[in-house]
């Protein structure tokens, strides 16, 4: 017997949460998300508001996080 089940978006976002989600690679972002992270990383998105992005798409914080480290 096998099981099948697809992982629904809030689960990823809770193994995100959990940091049980690190050997993912991040998702190409779109125009806009891109923007979103151009602006965070000039500092023009406080801390907080970037959390609430991050909370709806993780993959910024992936990307964020990338863009830092190749810098």
């Amino acid at each position: 017997m096998s099981m099948h089940f697809t992982v629904s978006e809030l689960t990823r976002n809770l193994f995100h949460s959990l940091g049980l989600d690190h050997g993912r690679a991040p998702r190409p972002l779109n125009p806009e998300q891109n923007l979103l992270l151009e602006c965070y990383l000039a500092g023009q998105i406080p801390d907080s508001a970037w959390s609430d992005y991050v909370f709806e798409t993780p993959d910024l914080a992936r990307h964020a996080e990338a863009r830092r480290l190749s810098h």
